[in-house]
């Protein structure tokens, strides 16, 4: 589930979600994988949610493995703003 404040990154394909989930478990980030939610169009049906707490640690980390998510949304209490596009 996705809670007002949260960050979901979504990725241009499964293969990089997927590469990105194995990278942030090996750094030991608090993240979770999730079914893309359905106001965000995408052509990957999986996306990383985080907590915003975590933004910046995340951020960093997909920068340096070139894996900057296709786009970056927070979610609101009426739906996803998009703060990001990669």
């Amino acid at each position: 589930m996705v809670h007002d404040g949260d960050f979901v990154a979504i990725f241009q394909s499964m293969h990089r979600v997927l590469k990105a989930e194995k990278i942030l478990k090996q750094e030991a980030v608090d993240f979770l994988l999730i079914p893309t939610p359905r106001e965000l169009s995408s052509a990957c049906g999986l996306a990383i949610r985080f907590e915003a707490g975590n933004r910046e640690r995340i951020e960093a980390i997909l920068q340096r493995e070139d894996l900057v998510p296709k786009e970056l949304f927070v979610k609101k209490s009426v739906g996803y703003q998009l703060v990001a596009e990669g």
